[in-house]
């Protein structure tokens, strides 16, 4: 059971193919529950971040993507687009998503993967929308595009439901986390990611208790003589086996936001014209590196106890 009220952000997480999609569509009232039901709030305006971008027309100059849509044209004019209600010009609007005026006449399909998220982004901001699906919505986003998102994100004022397996932007923006798991348990927690994973151990651990008892009338190991019981090494939980395996790519992603950072503070005149960019990417960087730290520590952590 689950109530999603106005300015939430509802985080969905779990493994490739546990149901994310399907619990969004249920939610959206696109595909019926098997048991219970759904209630839609009126008057919902859904607006869809797709992890592909296939929302973007790639013949489009962007320009045209966000004049050539009736819905935020202006009429009578060519330059101005509606942006929630008040007249925008194109280019002091684009400028917002940081697009230089030389990019207005370029094709869709000649941007990089961060500048059609934001590029998507933008057109998205401006329809009157109260209800934003995100579907990963981190990927291929550069330091300033995802820096961006999250104003972003911090402004709107509509409900945000969102498919990430980035677990730095779901402790920044996530209200609730909903974690799907194999053989269809959902679990409702309070806060991000951080937030679920400190609450999920003691779950895990009275699963663990049970499972280890009702095991124990079947195959119990005992330490021999010959044997130390310091011999006997603790399984992993589900939980920390799922961890473990996802590790190598967490920080495979969190070195690669590194790598990046350090390009951009690497820049000679970052300091000088940009000093707030400056200090975002420099304080950007030192949690990184912390994170980063935490990550290795964690997997040696549990590679140990595996036996690795």
């Amino acid at each position: 059971s689950l109530t999603v009220q106005r300015k939430d952000r509802v985080a969905l997480v779990g493994p490739n193919g546990v149901g994310k999609t399907t619990l969004i569509k249920t939610l959206l009232g696109e595909q019926a529950p098997d048991r219970g039901s759904v209630k839609l709030g009126t008057n919902l305006q859904i607006a869809v971040f797709d992890q592909g971008r296939t929302r973007l027309d790639p013949n489009l100059s962007l320009w045209e993507a966000l004049t050539s849509d009736p819905t935020m044209a202006v009429s009578g004019r060519s330059d101005q687009i509606m942006v929630r209600g008040t007249p925008k010009h194109v280019v002091g609007y684009l400028k917002d998503f940081l697009f230089a005026e030389e990019q207005m006449r370029a094709p869709v399909r000649a941007l990089s993967g961060g500048e059609k998220a934001r590029l998507l982004l933008a057109r998205l901001m401006a329809q009157e929308s109260n209800l934003l699906i995100l579907d990963e919505p981190t990927n291929d986003l550069d330091i300033e595009t995802l820096d961006l998102l999250q104003d972003v994100l911090a402004d709107y004022d509509g409900t945000v439901l969102l498919v990430s397996h980035d677990r730095d932007f779901l402790d920044r923006v996530a209200t609730t986390t909903i974690a799907l798991e194999p053989g269809g348990q959902a679990t409702v927690y309070a806060g991000g990611w951080s937030d679920y994973q400190a609450q999920k151990p003691n779950l895990s651990g009275k699963k663990a208790g049970k499972q280890a008892t009702k095991q124990s009338t079947t195959s119990t190991k005992v330490p021999t003589p010959e044997m130390k019981t310091s011999d006997v090494k603790p399984a992993l939980s589900f939980t920390e086996k799922h961890r473990l395996e996802a590790l190598p790519a967490e920080i495979a992603r969190i070195e690669s936001e590194i790598g990046k950072l350090e390009e951009l503070l690497g820049q000679p005149t970052l300091f000088t014209e940009h000093p707030v960019k400056f200090q975002k990417a420099t304080a950007l960087l030192i949690e990184r590196q912390e994170a980063l730290a935490m990550a290795e520590a964690q997997w040696l952590e549990l590679e140990e106890k595996s036996g690795g």
